[in-house]
């Protein structure tokens, strides 16, 4: 069995990320998304497991300190954090796991896992990207101009990536994402592909 591929789906705030990820995950039922660890309490119906992995703060430091993350932050006290052991093992039986994560996570996960398959989403334009975030109703004028200038400086950093999709609409944004998959997974078979045939 081969090794499953880690598809990792980044972007600027305001380009769908959220959305294109939900929607691929309910066309896509072999694709898993990552499941994050976190230091705070399980709310109610939460699984370990399914939900995140719950760990206490002694527990997630350590993992920290071993370099057992792709990547972490500290929010609002409490832990979150994407465990490379998990995705390694989940990989490893043959899954492909859905990372969908900010710029600046993305760039460290490419230091960890050069392999994975890293793609930038983007907006059909800067104009529109800022109809989307005025569309949340939830900026000031202030916050506005601050995310559209880092989203900016974010979609310089599209050049590290191996694909770019603009996301001008959901569905046509999931199709190149299954595309992508699917070209992937026939390069990586190859391989495979041509021992079996010349074995028969």
């Amino acid at each position: 069995m081969s090794k499953g591929l880690l598809i990792v789906v980044s972007g600027a705030s305001g380009t769908g990320k959220g959305t294109v990820c939900t929607e691929l995950l309910q066309k896509t039922p072999a694709l898993a998304y990552s499941i994050s660890a976190t230091t705070r309490t399980p709310r109610e119906g939460e699984v370990d497991g399914k939900n995140y992995y719950f760990l206490d703060k002694a527990a997630f430091e350590k993992m920290i300190a071993e370099g057992g993350f792709l990547e972490y932050a500290n929010v609002y006290g409490n832990y979150y954090g994407t465990p490379l052991a998990k995705i390694e093992e989940r990989r490893g039986k043959g899954q492909d796991i859905l990372l969908e994560i900010d710029t600046q996570g993305a760039l460290n996960v490419m230091k960890k896992c050069p392999d994975g398959i890293f793609i930038f989403l983007l907006p059909p334009s800067l104009a529109e990207l800022e109809r989307r975030i005025r569309g949340r109703g939830t900026e000031t004028e202030e916050v506005l101009a601050k995310r559209l200038s880092a989203a900016t400086e974010e979609i310089e950093l599209g050049h590290k990536y191996g694909y770019g999709i603009i996301n001008d609409t959901v569905a046509h944004a999931v199709e190149r994402i299954q595309a992508i998959v699917l070209a992937e997974h026939c390069k990586k078979e190859k391989d495979e592909m041509i021992a079996e045939v010349l074995r028969k």
